[in-house]
């Protein structure tokens, strides 16, 4: 079995979820979402994940530290054994750094950062036409979606665009992001860890082109 400890970036829109899926699915890596990690936490009421929900409340960032332990936490867990994918984590270079720390004292390191690129017009338009079921949540295919009387394809609840889609509100995530992450990319095309992968097309090209870019094809 392939060992793999990836970093998963990309900016909203681009398929991340989408592809972390089916990477776990082939190669039983496990996807990390910090944001389901934290609210997983909160849901346990774990030590740690009470003392994160106290940020969350007020609307505060949950400290780097607090964020690292548990995502220590998470990585000793048996899923992770075969290896993982990191999906919202790190987000800064400071964090990165962290994050080298704490898999350095578990004698891990992160093998390969896999960065789905799509030009942001691109995802502009993507995200504007997503819809989703104001009752189970699911994301709607946009044809079939756009061609439909307005109800969910899976439980016929009504279809919406959510807010954070909306057009200037997706510019201003992708601008956050890009701030964000610039000098994260440059950290870790430095090391030689990066791996660009072109976002554009159906599922299947763009699965492939990571697997390339993994050496897993």
């Amino acid at each position: 079995m392939l060992k793999k400890r990836l970093i998963l970036l990309g900016a909203p829109g681009v398929g991340k979820g989408t592809q972390a899926k089916r990477l776990k699915k082939e190669f039983q890596w496990a996807h990390i979402s910090t944001g389901d990690m934290l609210r997983e936490a909160v849901k346990d009421k774990t030590s740690l994940g009470m003392k994160a929900k106290s940020f969350m409340e007020k609307g505060d960032l949950v400290p780097d530290d607090l964020i690292i332990q548990l995502v220590g936490e998470r990585l000793n867990r048996n899923d992770c054994q075969p290896g993982f994918m990191l999906d919202g984590f790190p987000r800064t270079v400071i964090q990165a750094e962290k994050l080298d720390e704490l898999l350095e004292s578990i004698n891990e390191k992160i093998d390969d950062v896999v960065s789905i690129e799509v030009e942001n017009k691109i995802i502009i338009n993507r995200l504007s036409k997503r819809l989703v079921c104001d009752q189970c949540g699911k994301v709607a295919d946009p044809d079939r979606a756009l061609q439909a009387d307005g109800s969910c394809p899976y439980c016929e609840g009504n279809l919406i665009r959510r807010k954070d889609d909306e057009p200037e509100t997706v510019k201003r995530r992708l601008e956050v992001y890009e701030n964000r992450t610039r000098s994260l990319i440059q950290y870790y095309q430095g090391r030689g860890l990066l791996r660009k992968v072109d976002g554009l097309g159906n599922l299947d090209e763009v699965y492939q082109r990571i697997c390339v870019a993994l050496e897993t094809a």
